[in-house]
């Protein structure tokens, strides 16, 4: 029997953060967080993944919003708008599209 993952808020709030801080320090490249999440994704009950798609939408956007404002007050502190780092948001964007495209290609 397969094993199946936590879908609370919290479990994939934990999840993500724990992969961001893998790749932050260097633990992880980005194609490993990638498979990870892959991994983690085919562990949810095909019942459980639309409330664990919302959650991970809401912590994804969460975490954006403040690297937006770290990004912001950076700029703001520094005078300086070549701060403006656009691979943060876009690595969110793509971890948000991959999972839309693990929930529409995987039969429930």
């Amino acid at each position: 029997m397969p094993q199946e993952v936590s879908v609370s808020y919290q479990a994939i709030k934990s999840k993500v953060y724990r992969l961001i801080d893998a790749l932050v320090m260097g633990e992880k490249s980005e194609a490993e967080v990638q498979e990870s999440i892959r991994r983690w994704w085919d562990l949810i009950h095909p019942a459980d993944r639309p409330i664990a798609m919302k959650y991970l939408l809401a912590v994804l956007a969460c975490s954006n919003s403040a690297l937006e404002a770290i990004e912001g007050s950076m700029m703001e502190a520094t005078s300086l708008q070549e701060f403006a780092h656009p691979d943060s948001a876009r690595t969110l964007k793509l971890l948000g599209r991959m999972v839309k495209q693990a929930t529409f290609s995987t039969p429930a």
